[in-house]
């Protein structure tokens, strides 16, 4: 098993390119299980989930091939495969995204309950509710979903809260659906949007998206087509708040400036200077010492929960005083355990987070609990006085696709070595 070793204090420069979202890739890759062909899914990044939905899609008869940052996919006809075994699904939550086209398409599907981070409840009950007002017959025992529905019908779904992965898994399985399924309180985050464009290419007819309600009018037949995912909004947000760490200047390129307004106006809140240099460049340069500010997760277009654990990094060594409340997730607040043990000074009570800035971390040995958890100890890792190393690596790698080649090409002093 690897760790992570940083020497802290070292500024960063040079340029940093932004990957393709793993959020936007792992359900566009799930919807190729809805029509059969060749595809050509660009800017995919290398990463262990996107390998295990891979793995997943050829449990269903989908093959696959990589070269470089492409994945060439050949979906077969006719073939039976229907069961998303426990043995791949234990190990990455977003296998879930295979019961809506696998029902849609296949008329049935046996999928594992999922596992993932360890970040709190996230129950699938919205979609088994969802696919069951489309006509499924639903059956969970044993650890698994099995559904069944010879042809879903077009329904109108009202989310009891705004979920990601029931937006996506239901969006999905409605375009193979007779007439026309509307979804009310939506999720709106811009990888909803992404699979949308995925989706419409493929010929779905969908309304909607980016919005709160999304109308999807079923059609007869899907066909294979070829797509770029989009950036990673999360990976650029983590390498601007490196920068606000470690110090320096960074050109971070590759980055879906349109759909991070709010992070990027609450990162610059702190001090930190971002210049945007084109549509898809900034620049980034901390000049001064960090300010203490607030934050609050919401949905999208609010500050994103995948961005929490690195901001609130930033804000252990911010001028003054801020609170950090998590909205989404009931249990995110893991890696606060671990920035005490390099000298943060947080307090918890109930969904929030009272951070008073400290003039500097120490080094220490630490123990990632989740992916963004991960990123924000490497985060306070850079600003660290002294050598920190981060044990359980694993979720990292789930997530960040070259993070520790990316960040030493920019001047960071980090290495992999086996534990």
């Amino acid at each position: 098993m690897d760790k992570l070793v940083i020497e802290g204090g070292r500024e960063l420069s040079g340029t940093i390119r932004i990957s393709g979202a793993k959020n936007a890739a792992l359900p566009i890759l799930s919807a190729v299980i809805l029509a059969d062909g060749e595809y050509n899914i660009s800017e995919a990044p290398e990463l262990v989930d996107i390998a295990t939905m891979l793995k997943l899609l050829n449990e269903f008869g989908i093959s696959s091939e990589r070269t470089g940052k492409s994945v060439k996919i050949n979906s077969q006809y006719n073939h039976e495969g229907y069961i998303a075994p426990y043995e791949l699904v234990k190990t990455m939550r977003a296998s879930v995204l295979a019961l809506g086209p696998l029902l849609a398409r296949k008329g049935r599907a046996k999928v594992s309950l999922p596992g993932g981070c360890a970040i709190g409840e996230r129950p699938v009950d919205l979609h088994l509710k969802a696919l069951e007002a489309m006509g499924a017959k639903i059956v969970v025992e044993h650890g698994y979903i099995y559904a069944e529905c010879p042809k879903l019908k077009g329904a109108i779904i009202n989310f009891d809260i705004v979920t990601v992965t029931g937006t996506e898994n239901i969006m999905m399985a409605a375009c193979l659906a007779d007439g026309e399924t509307v979804l009310r309180n939506a999720a709106q985050e811009p990888e909803v949007v992404d699979l949308a464009r995925f989706l419409k290419k493929m010929g779905a007819r969908i309304t909607g998206e980016g919005t709160s309600e999304i109308r999807i009018m079923g059609v007869e037949k899907l066909y294979s087509t070829d797509y770029a995912i989009m950036p990673d909004r999360i990976e650029a947000g983590t390498f601007i708040c490196c920068v606000g760490a470690a110090g320096g200047s960074v050109e971070i390129t590759n980055v879906p400036v349109d759909v991070m307004r709010t992070t990027l106006d609450k990162i610059a809140e702190t001090g930190l200077q971002i210049d945007r240099i084109n549509s898809t460049t900034i620049r980034v340069t901390k000049t001064k010492p960090l300010v203490s500010t607030d934050v609050s997760t919401a949905p999208y277009p609010g500050f994103p929960t995948d961005m929490q654990a690195q901001f609130m990094s930033l804000m252990t060594v911010g001028n003054g005083f801020s609170v950090v409340t998590e909205n989404i997730f009931e249990n995110r607040f893991m890696h606060v355990a671990e920035l005490k043990r390099m000298g943060a000074d947080i307090k918890l009570k109930d969904k929030s987070a009272m951070i008073r800035g400290v003039k500097g971390l120490t080094g220490a040995p630490v123990m990632a609990s989740d992916l963004r958890a991960s990123a924000s100890l490497v985060i306070a890792a850079l600003m660290a006085d002294g050598k920190t190393e981060i044990s359980r690596l694993y979720h990292l790698d789930r997530g960040y696709e070259d993070f520790v080649e990316k960040l030493s090409g920019a001047g960071a002093s980090l290495a992999r070595v086996k534990e």
